[in-house]
């Protein structure tokens, strides 16, 4: 499929659609997990999209539920929702062995999708990753009057630091997050792991990459530090550490 074209759909039950873009090539291939209400044109996802075309690798991309192209309403989704979307278009979309890229929130997810399927998982890349963001960032930073509004009303609405509306964080949304959170033992992940972080990231402390290293089963991790990246890193510079970490985990041999 051509860039310019418009996504696939994966048809999923109860009328539910996700989209996705998919390049074929070499395997592993690489599957590009955003962050929480983005979508998947942002600049890494098409910068990843098409540092793999040119390399021939294969390449997936997709919406969440409730995201970008995909059916749903954002308010409905949860972690484990998502979570779900991402083993989705992983189990029918991608083949082979998988580099499993995550961009903040897209860093929980994927750290929910390999031990669902180890089998396939050739090594996770996480940018800035997030992971139980829902009850270390936004219930921890949360306001007197945001926590008043999720106990009396069910949620409240939180700004967006990147423009755009402001976004609902619900009573729901929280609480079923508390079943996914990782950082409270080990993680059973053995893959290889990169963990790209800014230490000038003003939405998740840097910190947050040495703790889930610290938690990681494999013994193969590297936490790279920039010290002046944001939480987006998606400079050229930000963009060719990305790509370079990809080159090294796909690069042979890789325990599949």
């Amino acid at each position: 499929m051509s860039p310019s074209m418009g996504p696939s759909f994966l048809q999923l039950a109860r009328e539910r659609r996700l989209a996705y873009q998919h390049t074929p090539g070499e395997r592993p291939g690489v599957l590009f997990c955003g962050g929480y209400t983005s979508d998947m044109t942002g600049t890494k996802a098409l910068a990843l999209e098409a540092f793999c075309r040119a390399h021939g690798r294969a390449f997936t991309r997709f919406d969440y539920s409730g995201h970008g192209a995909s059916s749903g309403d954002f308010a409905d989704g949860t972690i484990g929702a998502w979570a779900e979307d991402a083993l989705a278009v992983f189990d029918r979309v991608t083949e082979g062995p998988v580099l499993v890229v995550g961009s903040s929130m897209g860093g929980w997810i994927m750290l929910l999708v390999a031990p669902a399927r180890p089998e396939r998982i050739a090594g996770l890349i996480g940018i800035a990753a997030a992971p139980d963001f829902t009850e270390d960032l936004l219930l921890a930073e949360a306001t007197p009057e945001q926590r008043r509004a999720l106990a009396d009303q069910g949620c409240w609405l939180q700004d967006s630091t990147y423009g755009g509306d402001p976004y609902p964080v619900t009573r729901r949304f929280i609480e079923e997050a508390r079943t996914h959170l990782v950082l409270r033992g080990p993680i059973p992940i053995k893959c290889p792991v990169h963990l790209l972080h800014g230490q000038r990231d003003p939405d998740v402390p840097w910190q947050t990459a040495l703790r889930l290293a610290e938690r990681l089963a494999s013994e193969d991790v590297t936490v790279e530090l920039v010290k002046a990246g944001d939480h987006r890193l998606s400079t050229p510079r930000d963009l060719a550490r990305i790509t370079a970490a990809i080159e090294r985990l796909a690069a042979p041999p890789f325990d599949l």
